[in-house]
């Protein structure tokens, strides 16, 4: 049976608005006089939901509420939400930077952290003698640091610098030498905040390799906050999504990081522009028996119909674009690549996608509309397409890449 390396039970965590500490003397006095008599903190009775798109009616704030989760050995726990959520509040009470209102944490082993650039080292001090700092914050001897300080360094990419104060690195230096030192120091338990968002491509690249490495290959736990879905994808085995302070789900990555893009105002409604007077009017999808649809299979035909206004009668181009929920670019659709051009005053131009290419998931697209000098529209996000599993090739048979892009091909 895997063994449970972090239990988390009721955690909550309350702050009071607008002033620094707990608040008033006689907010302080009515605390302690609960305490003696054994009751309740008569303050977590009251205090409103962590929205901070709202003014508050209370001077208390929720900034967590009966946060609940395990963490077994080996895993790596992802949590996202939007800035607000909680994220790093939870972060820093697991790695008791502060505590708790009410719950519990039960954890095994070293928890080493990095929550945010140079969380734990001494500007003053070389980043030579921060190593041997970090290793003495998370229990280890002298002896053990010496033993892993050359491949810290060398992960570190900072060798050069390695003998100089610290406070005299870039911020993308500290990062990369307090993930060298978090990581190597064979923590039981890893908490990275989304510091890793600093460094450069290859190091973020390293990075992700390595905390791979720390879960598959030493059987360590992982927890990582980020706000790069891929990075996400690519890493956890399962999720967290906060909301206000909640957990609003648990489980899958892929089901998580769409429920969470689901219930985030990320992309607008199917673009209507009854009022236009140039450009884009109606943008409609529809399938083979020409009726609208939302919702496509791979492999499908795909008819696109864009109704416009062109009041000049101007030579127009018309392009649509589409993106993973990633803002990844998948593929583009333009006119004028293919010498078609539109220059009626009021129309309708009709793309046709014979075998649809793109696998199952959900999609947004882009559109633009050129006359022969430059563009003159531009709808970004302008609506979202569902596509559900299809039989592209004809053959009952499915690639094995859930994200899959389809192409035509014969072999001979």
């Amino acid at each position: 049976m895997t063994q449970i390396m972090l239990k988390v039970e009721n955690i909550s965590k309350q702050y009071r608005l607008g002033l620094v500490g707990t608040g008033t003397i006689s907010h302080d006095l009515n605390r302690w006089w609960s305490r003696v008599r054994g009751k309740e903190d008569p303050y977590l009775k009251i205090g409103e939901t962590n929205d901070r798109s709202s003014s508050s009616l209370s001077n208390y704030v929720w900034a967590l509420k009966d946060i609940n989760f395990d963490v077994t050995q080996g895993e790596v726990l992802g949590i996202i939400g939007k800035n607000g959520a909680g994220k790093s509040t939870l972060l820093k009470i697991l790695s008791r930077v502060t505590s708790p209102s009410t719950g519990s944490i039960k954890s095994r082993g070293r928890i080493a952290s990095l929550l945010e650039v140079g969380t734990g080292f001494h500007p003053e001090l070389t980043g030579k003698e921060n190593i041997f700092l970090n290793g003495a914050i998370l229990g280890m001897t002298k002896k053990e640091v010496k033993a892993k300080i050359d491949e810290i360094i060398e992960f570190s990419g900072c060798q050069r610098y390695i003998d100089t104060p610290v406070k005299r690195y870039s911020s993308g230096m500290r990062v990369r030498l307090a993930f060298a030192v978090a990581a190597h120091l064979e923590p039981d338990i890893l908490v990275v905040d989304e510091v890793l968002a600093v460094g450069d491509a290859e190091f973020q690249k390293k990075a992700i390799g390595k905390m791979q490495d720390i879960s598959k290959g030493d059987g360590r736990t992982v927890l990582f906050v980020s706000h790069d879905m891929g990075a996400i994808q690519s890493l956890c085995n399962r999720l967290i999504v906060l909301k206000d302070g909640t957990v609003s789900y648990v489980g899958n990555v892929e089901e998580g990081i769409e429920f969470y893009l689901k219930n985030t105002d990320i992309i607008g409604l199917d673009y209507r522009n009854e009022a236009c007077q140039f450009g884009v009017q109606e943008v409609n999808f529809l399938d083979s028996k020409n009726e609208k649809v939302n919702l496509i299979s791979v492999g499908q035909q795909v008819v696109i119909k864009v109704k416009y206004k062109n009041p000049e009668s101007r030579k127009l181009s018309i392009s649509i674009g589409f993106f993973d929920m990633f803002s990844n670019f998948k593929f583009s659709c333009r006119s004028d690549i293919i010498n078609k051009s539109f220059d009626e005053s009021q129309g309708e131009a009709t793309l046709v996608i014979d075998k649809w290419p793109l696998s199952a998931g959900k999609y947004y697209y882009n559109l633009a509309i050129h006359d022969q000098s430059s563009m003159v529209e531009n709808i970004k996000e302008a609506g979202i397409l569902n596509v559900e599993k299809g039989d592209f090739y004809g053959t009952g048979k499915l690639p094995g890449h859930s994200k899959a892009f389809y192409i035509d091909y014969k072999w001979m």
